[in-house]
């Protein structure tokens, strides 16, 4: 079956007797049963409130089934999932080789967090080839992180090749896999041994909900991520988990959509002169186009706007001058979002050199023309600023 069925097909799985379409919401901390004998037995299902109910189970499964992993946990956010991935298989003397283009607060979990507790970690250049990557482990380099497309300049990692070097090092593989949403890229099924990604993002699809994914490949693995989830009291609330089931059911249809528009809107700033540079791996310009389009089935609308000259102040007339994009952090919602990414960039190893500002765009589901002509609102005041 094709992913839009697999994701709906049990929603309308014939009932015993009526049934709403969604699992109902059940919130409860105590679980009653029939006989003492049944109290721990979790033959029966969960035995707390805190293991999650039927709607925690469907979100979980269908996430599983569509990465190929042996297991999904989902946890309160997308950092907790990065971060409970990372303690769950690593231990004090460890090190973490880490994209340079990572998820800024993970890279504050692996500063602070983990190096408190006797876990290193170095950085390596977003674009470093695969044997070059494999060259800077040593033999305490446990897990190799990485995030593809990267962090506000969406580089694409080789991520079939790294884990063929993981693999042959005997280092974890780890992939935050939010751009793709667990639908255009499936690293477990390259090999990956664990996915993390931020349910915030597209499968919510509403901007009204926080929730992460760790996707395990194999049964070994599940069970360090179980075992300290258990420790931990990791709990996600059942109206969000809900919330999450709810939006993934139609994650394709929107995806596609959400890349119908970003294409339209990055086509056309690719012509606009304020541009010096559209980051967006789908377009045939990008220097990672061809990993993208070998091994993505589709494309997120998540980019990079580096401005041709300007500075700070310029960037941030353009942003005050548009109407239809909200300025606010996170992505993957139906709304169109801008925010300036330069902050960002001065936190890495190797901060990259840009023409000028850069500019992260979400493109929403809104009318891709109403977006363009709000854009060139926005890069109007910009020319303004900047000539100013």
């Amino acid at each position: 079956m094709d992913e839009q069925t697999r994701l709906i097909r049990s929603a309308t799985r014939r009932p015993q007797g009526r049934r709403p379409v969604n699992p109902p919401i059940a919130r409860g901390t105590t679980l009653l049963n029939a006989r003492a004998a049944d109290l721990r037995d979790e033959t029966l299902g969960p035995v707390y409130g805190i293991d999650g109910a039927g709607v925690h189970a469907e979100l979980s499964r269908l996430l599983a089934e569509m990465e190929g992993a042996d297991r999904t946990f989902v946890v309160s956010t997308g950092l907790t999932a990065v971060s409970v991935a990372l303690l769950a298989v690593l231990e004090p003397g460890d090190e973490v080789l880490v994209t340079d283009a990572c998820y800024w607060p993970g890279r504050q979990a692996l500063q602070r967090t983990l190096t408190r507790l006797g876990i290193t970690f170095r950085c390596h250049a977003p674009r470093a080839e695969p044997d070059e990557v494999a060259a800077l482990f040593t033999e305490r380099t446990r897990l190799l992180l990485m995030e593809s497309p990267g962090t506000a300049t969406f580089e694409v990692q080789d991520v079939p090749a790294l884990v063929a070097r993981c693999a042959e090092a005997g280092v974890i593989s780890m992939v935050d896999n939010t751009w793709a949403a667990s639908l255009l890229f499936k690293p477990i099924q390259h090999g990956a041994d664990l996915s993390v990604q931020a349910l915030s993002k597209y499968v919510s699809g509403h901007s009204d909900v926080f929730g992460g994914a760790i996707s395990c490949r194999t049964p070994e693995m599940s069970r360090q991520v179980s075992q300290l989830i258990a420790d931990l009291g990791l709990y996600v609330s059942p109206d969000d988990a809900w919330l999450m089931l709810r939006g993934l059911r139609t994650l394709p249809t929107r995806m596609a959509q959400h890349a119908r528009n970003g294409r339209r809107v990055a086509e056309w700033l690719q012509g606009r002169p304020e541009v010096a540079e559209v980051l967006w791996p789908a377009l045939s310009s990008s220097p990672d186009h061809a990993l993208w389009a070998r091994d993505f089935s589709g494309a997120a609308s998540l980019m990079g706007v580096v401005l041709d000259g300007g500075d700070g102040r310029a960037a941030e007339a353009m942003l005050d001058a548009l109407e239809l994009f909200g300025l606010g952090f996170s992505w993957g919602g139906f709304e169109s979002l801008a925010t300036c990414e330069d902050a960002q960039l001065t936190g890495r190893a190797e901060p990259p050199s840009l023409a000028g500002p850069l500019i992260r765009l979400h493109i929403g589901l809104e009318a891709p023309s109403d977006l363009i002509a709000d854009l060139e609102r926005g890069l109007a005041a910009f020319r303004a600023s900047r000539s100013g």
